[in-house]
C-alpha cells in the first residue's frame, strides 16, 4: 500500500525555518563583530532571583525548583530563601570584588517582598531584568492571551516601581513561551528577551525585539543541581567555554558567553568560593569584555 502523495506536502516547507518568527542565519556566514575595547568574548552575568510560593501552580506547569514534597514544604521553601536572605548578597560581593556588572533576572514578587534588595541591585550598577511576577507565573501555549498581558504588565510595572527602572530585557521561568510572547513582549516596550538558547550572538526576531541567548546548558541549575556536579567541575567546564570561545573569535568574529547564577545553589558556602574565583579569572581574561545583558544587545546593535 503506498501513501497518498499529500501527505509528503508540507506547504511551509523550504530553505530555512517553516516560520517566519526570525531569519536563518549560519553564525560562520556573518559579517565580522567586535565587543568594545575590540574584545573576542562578551561574558554575561545573569543572576536569577526567585520568589517559590509555598503551594506550586501547576498550571501550565511547574517551574522548575519549586516545590516538591506534601505541603507545606518548609525544606525547599526555605532552601529558596536562604538565596535571598544569605546567598545573594555574597554573589553581589563576588561582583564588586571582580569590578564586573550583572543582569538580575527578579521576580516582581521579590520587588514587593524585599525592596531593600532591589534598593541594593541598583545602588551596585547592576542591570534588573524582568523574569515574571513570582515562581508560579509561567508561560506556555494553552494560557489566554490576555493573563499573558497582565502577567507581563504586572512585573514590569511592579520592578519599575520599587526600582525606579523600567526593565528593557525579560526572561521567561524556564525560558517558556507561548505563541503570543514574542509581540507582547513587543507591545510592552521590551528591547529583548532571553528564551532562545539556539545562537552564541544576539539575533532580531522579525518584529524587533532582539534574543540574547541565556543557554541553560551552561547554567548552575543544570550542570551542579541537576547533573550533580561539583561548583569546581562547573568552574572548570565555564573556563574550557572561554578558551574555546575566544579561539573561535580571532580577531573578528565575537562570541557570547553567558553564564546563569542561582544565589540558592552557586552561593552556598561550600561552593562560593570556586564561583567567587570563577569570577574573577574570566574577568581578567584579556578578550573579555563583561558587561550586563542590555549593554550587550546596545553593542551587537551598534554594529548591525
Amino acid at each position: 500500500m503506498s501513501l497518498d502523495p499529500a501527505y509528503l506536502t508540507y506547504p511551509k516547507r523550504r530553505y530555512g525555518y517553516d516560520h517566519n518568527l526570525y531569519p536563518w542565519s549560519a553564525i560562520q556566514e556573518r559579517p565580522a563583530l567586535r565587543w568594545p575595547g575590540d574584545k573576542g568574548v562578551a561574558l554575561w552575568f545573569c543572576v536569577s532571583l526567585e520568589w517559590f510560593p509555598l503551594t506550586p501552580g501547576d498550571t501550565p506547569f511547574r517551574a522548575p525548583g519549586h516545590m516538591v514534597t506534601p505541603y507545606p514544604d518548609y525544606r525547599h521553601y526555605t532552601a529558596r530563601e536562604y538565596g535571598t536572605r544569605v546567598g545573594f548578597y555574597r554573589l553581589l560581593d563576588a561582583f564588586a570584588k571582580a569590578g564586573v556588572t550583572a543582569s538580575i533576572a527578579t521576580n516582581s514578587a521579590i520587588a514587593e517582598r524585599y525592596p531593600k534588595i532591589i534598593a541594593d541591585i541598583v545602588a551596585a550598577g547592576h542591570e534588573i531584568v524582568a523574569h515574571s511576577t513570582d515562581m508560579n507565573g509561567t508561560i506556555a501555549s494553552g494560557l489566554p492571551i490576555e493573563d499573558e498581558r497582565a502577567l507581563i504588565a504586572t512585573s514590569l510595572d511592579t520592578i519599575e516601581r520599587v526600582s525606579g527602572i523600567r526593565p528593557k530585557g525579560w526572561l521567561s521561568i524556564a525560558r517558556s513561551q507561548s505563541w503570543n510572547t514574542p509581540e507582547l513582549l513587543k507591545q510592552a516596550g521590551l528591547g529583548y528577551m532571553c528564551d532562545w538558547v539556539n545562537d552564541e550572538l544576539p539575533y532580531r526576531f522579525a518584529n524587533g525585539v532582539v534574543n540574547l541567548p541565556l543557554n541553560h546548558e551552561l547554567s548552575d541549575r543544570q550542570v551542579i543541581a541537576v547533573q550533580q556536579q561539583s561548583a569546581d567541575s562547573y568552574a572548570e567546564q565555564l573556563r574550557d567555554a572561554f578558551d574555546w570561545l575566544a579561539r573561535e573569535a580571532g580577531d573578528q568574529h565575537a562570541r557570547l558567553l553567558p553564564i546563569h547564577l542561582t544565589p540558592y545553589i552557586s552561593a552556598l558556602p561550600y561552593r562560593i568560593d570556586a564561583i567567587e574565583a570563577l569570577i574573577a579569572d574570566l574577568a581578567n581574561r584579556a578578550q573579555a569584555w563583561v558587561a550586563p545583558g542590555g549593554a550587550i544587545v546596545e553593542a551587537w546593535e551598534a554594529q548591525r
